[in-house]
């Protein structure tokens, strides 16, 4: 088995780190990465093989294109070539399958949208597979991206913009709102310490009650709101201010701006 990560930033750190936590040997990844010095960081910290962009790449089973969108149809095309019969994964935001599969050559491809939490092995990651994957290639690209959380896979390529906007953009939506909770405590007269305290925890309290229960949101909600009582007051301040349809038209606009990318990122150039 070999894995070849093309890029070695902190996605891709967060991907090995969980790979090789998971059973993953340390000698079946391979990194091609610029930077010298992260070349050294990964084969210290996880026991893989690195090399420069210029050297050749090795025969893999997969191949996971870790780089900026902007820069992944040159990278592609230069390293078209020697893919061989490899599984193409990409990570890259906004380049589509299609696309993907014309600049690379590949025609066995899986498209990922990981979100941040990846790096701390919480993530949530969406994926859709191209029409010529197998059971197979899907197999292995689940055990690749559980390593750093969960995977929803998805059908049709154009729901990874919901995914993008959901999921994708989700954690900058959580930190808003912690960091307005966190405003709120500081405007009742909490330093900035306990402010941050609160408003952390009672996120984080929060999330691990949802997940460990069987009620949904809506129900967990309603068993905290009691009637006349002072989170009642604040959820009508909520509703009032249209905050849940806020945040529905807030995560339309990014999947719009998804699809727009998409758009652009994969045309070609006249």
């Amino acid at each position: 088995m070999r894995i070849t990560f093309i890029g070695g930033g902190n996605m891709a750190t967060a991907m090995i780190g969980g790979m090789v936590a998971r059973g993953f040997a340390g000698s079946e990844v391979h990194v091609v990465e610029p930077d010298a010095a992260k070349r050294a960081e990964l084969q210290t910290g996880f026991g893989v093989t690195t090399s420069a962009p210029d050297e050749a790449l090795p025969a893999s089973d997969a191949v996971v294109f870790a780089i900026k969108p902007q820069q992944f149809r040159t990278v592609a095309e230069a390293l078209a070539p020697q893919l061989g019969n490899a599984l193409v994964v990409s990570i890259a935001a906004g380049i589509r399958s299609d696309a993907i599969a014309r600049w690379s050559g590949a025609e066995r491809v899986i498209r990922v949208m990981p979100n941040t939490p990846a790096l701390v092995q919480a993530g949530i990651s969406g994926a859709y597979a191209a029409p010529a994957t197998t059971d197979a290639d899907r197999a292995l690209a689940t055990r690749i991206l559980e390593s750093t959380g969960e995977i929803v896979w998805v059908e049709a390529e154009s729901d990874l913009d919901g995914v993008t906007a959901i999921s994708g953009s989700g954690p900058a939506y959580v930190f808003y709102f912690i960091e307005s909770l966190q405003a709120a405590a500081r405007a009742q007269g909490f330093d900035t310490d306990t402010a941050r305290r609160l408003a952390y925890q009672t996120f984080a309290g929060a999330v691990k009650l949802a997940q460990q229960s069987d009620d949904d949101a809506a129900t967990l909600r309603q068993k905290v709101t009691s009637k006349g009582g002072t989170t009642e007051r604040a959820i009508n301040a909520l509703e009032n201010s249209q905050v849940r349809s806020t945040i529905i038209a807030a995560a339309a606009a990014a999947a719009a701006r998804s699809k727009e990318l998409g758009d652009e990122l994969g045309r070609d150039a006249e």
